[in-house]
């Protein structure tokens, strides 16, 4: 007898399809980059120095025993911590994804990096930087989504209720009426006695039933 196979858990195959998981670490990359661009084209016209594709694809800038290489260092934990974790929250949107994420990110820099020079990064001030910029994209972009996850959720409806029943019981001695005639819109009454569906649709009675009364 052929065993029955158990069925897929309902969205199971929609959670994380493999194409929307590469769209996202593209964009990621893209904006990744195009952050770096504009950060290293602002930080050299201010410290009056020339622009080069090394700054964003090289790692001789970022050293430890140079002003400006801890310059370098400082906008790349700009880009790859503080953006790119706004970029996790606004993309991704998920707390459990974030490391992931956030790793793969620095993981493609660096081979970017090691294809664009032919070696692999030497500086220590480089992998410094870019461990910083790990650490602070994952704790802000985790802090992040996890804010955003437990913000409410507003379905709407309840203020025109709560307005139509504050009304009706300020209105005197037609408050209790009111509130009875809403109740018996509704489809219910109090205690015991008649009342109608929504719409007047069909009528029912409301009876006590013995406490020894099983429902099958």
């Amino acid at each position: 007898m052929a065993r029955r196979r158990r069925p897929p858990r309902p969205g199971a195959l929609s959670e994380l399809p493999p194409l929307k998981i590469l769209s996202q670490i593209a964009a990621l990359q893209g904006l990744y980059y195009a952050v770096a661009l504009i950060l290293m084209l602002f930080t050299v016209l201010i410290a009056g120095t020339k622009f080069s594709l090394d700054l964003v694809f090289g790692w001789d800038a970022v050293r430890g025993d140079t002003t400006q290489g801890w310059l370098m260092g400082f906008v790349w934990v700009l880009d790859g911590g503080l953006a790119m974790a706004v970029a996790i929250v606004i993309l991704v949107g998920r707390s459990k994804l974030v490391l992931d994420f956030a790793l793969s990110l620095h993981a493609i820099h660096l081979v970017v990096v090691t294809l664009y020079s032919g070696q692999l990064p030497r500086h220590k001030g480089w992998w410094l930087a870019m461990a910083v910029a790990s650490a602070v994209s994952v704790t802000l972009a985790t802090w992040g989504c996890r804010y955003r996850q437990l913000q409410p959720i507003s379905f709407g409806g309840g203020g025109a209720a709560s307005t139509a029943g504050g009304t009706g019981g300020n209105n005197g001695d037609g408050g209790e009426s009111g509130a009875d005639g809403h109740e018996e819109e509704a489809g219910f009454t109090r205690g015991r006695g008649r009342g109608r569906g929504r719409g007047g649709a069909g009528e029912y009675e409301m009876v006590n039933l013995p406490a020894d009364t099983v429902f099958k």
